[in-house]
């Protein structure tokens, strides 16, 4: 795939020299107020910049603060003002983008998360094509037509994520969780060993539609369609867009969640936020968590010292030893914009300097999406991604080309549902076939 070969490149650079490289939370708005260095060129704002001020409006809040503070350095550097606004966790992104353009307060550059978004904001995205960052890249946001119309950020990827000394304590290889069995027979263990472990649960898991379907109806689903088929094969999202399932993997996919499910902290499962699911593991109260490496900027606030990984959402009974790994969303600049150029300047900063790697591997603790950074990433999670990338052992993100509102309003529900015990494994199957059966 062309995605894997690109990310294969990336790290064999990496590994030769220096190395390159969802989300939690509410609404945050301002430039930040940390200082450092936004640019290479110029010790001095430009003063011709004064009075130019854009508006980015960034999807993941885990990477709030460190953004505002390169967006407070640029403005010191270039004299152009930047402030970023910041959404996240349950908060339904595109209804509020769809209010500013309502409202005519569309911000200069917004996130989209994938096809669905495209369809709807395609009119409104200038077309980035000539850009100096688009040959430096494979995961930039294409149109059907070949026009580059959207920013990558970031690399991430996702599975269940492990406390590795619990784990250890266990004696459970987690190499070894690549089927539905094995993990059938971890958690099994690993619940018997509670009160020797100091555990409340063995994974800890938010199905609650309101915030967290995202969580379960995105990332989660996303291993149906994706996890076990070769690179390039979208055969199950095409099913899907079609109002098709394949029945028989649903089923098997359905087990593995129930699995997931029964093993959960109630109360977490049912009504918790994502804050409360991080909470939970990060204090060592679970073994697994089902979240990826953007939770690595969290982490400091917790204190967290113990090791970490992140293993497959292996659901079938035949091994499938990989993770879902992916850009997360994109950054598109709006074409009704007052300062397209401005805006355009600010995105190749980030993707062409020393200064702007440091903020997107560094700081915000991801991997860079660029073929020329050399910047290496400290963040225990993201560090742990690089190797599942190296080795080629990643599924893309197809859940990124449901409907729009698809799986907030149709899968969501269903999830919360399965969580609460109402339907059970049939039930859920036939919930999902329904539901994607309206797609037809």
């Amino acid at each position: 795939m062309k995605f894997k070969k690109f990310i294969s490149a990336l790290l064999i650079t990496a590994m030769s020299g220096a190395l390159l490289v969802g989300c939690g939370g509410t609404t945050s708005t301002n430039t930040g107020t940390d200082s450092g260095t936004a640019t290479e060129n110029s010790s001095t704002a430009n003063t011709s910049n004064k009075g130019i001020s854009i508006r980015l409006f960034n999807g993941k809040i885990e990477i709030d603060e460190p953004l505002k503070a390169y967006a407070e350095a640029y403005t010191q550097k270039t004299g152009v003002e930047v402030v970023v606004e910041s959404i996240g966790g349950g908060a339904d992104i595109g209804a509020t983008l769809k209010g500013y353009l309502a409202a005519g307060n569309m911000p200069d550059m917004f996130v989209i998360g994938g096809e669905g978004d495209y369809n709807i904001w395609k009119d409104y995205m200038e077309d980035l094509s000539n850009e100096p960052w688009v040959q430096d890249t494979d995961v930039a946001y294409t149109s059907p037509e070949g026009k580059v119309v959207a920013f990558p950020y970031a690399v991430e990827g996702y599975g269940l994520t492990y406390n590795k000394d619990l784990l250890d304590k266990a004696g459970i290889d987690p190499a070894k969780l690549t089927n539905f069995n094995a993990y059938k027979d971890a958690f099994e263990k690993l619940d018997s060993m509670k009160d020797e472990l100091g555990i409340v649960a063995v994974t800890s898991m938010a199905a609650e539609a309101g915030q967290m379907w995202w969580s379960v109806a995105n990332h989660n689903f996303g291993s149906y369609l994706s996890t076990g088929v070769e690179n390039g094969d979208t055969k199950y999202i095409d099913m899907l867009k079609k109002g098709e399932i394949d029945r028989d993997r649903m089923t098997q996919y359905a087990k593995f969640v129930k699995l997931l499910f029964d093993y959960a902290d109630k109360n977490t499962l049912i009504s918790g936020t994502y804050d409360d699911q991080l909470a939970l593991w990060a204090q060592g109260k679970t073994v697994f968590v089902h979240q990826g490496n953007w939770i690595d900027p969290s982490l400091p606030s917790y204190n967290v010292t113990f090791n970490m990984g992140i293993a497959p959402l292996a659901f079938m009974e035949q091994d499938t030893d990989g993770i879902l790994a992916d850009a997360p969303s994109w950054w598109a600049v709006y074409n009704g914009g007052k300062n397209i150029q401005a805006c355009k300047d600010f995105l190749n900063s980030l993707a062409s300097t020393e200064e702007g790697a440091k903020c997107l591997v560094q700081d915000c603790g991801m991997i860079s999406p660029f073929k020329s950074t050399t910047t290496q990433p400290t963040a225990p999670l993201a560090t742990d991604l690089m190797k599942w990338v190296q080795a080629g052992k990643t599924y893309p993100w197809y859940w990124a080309k449901m409907p729009d509102g698809f799986a907030m309003n149709n899968l969501g529900p269903i999830f919360e549902s399965f969580a609460k015990g109402d339907v059970d494994v049939n039930g859920f199957v036939d919930l999902m076939e329904n539901a994607i059966g309206t797609l037809k």
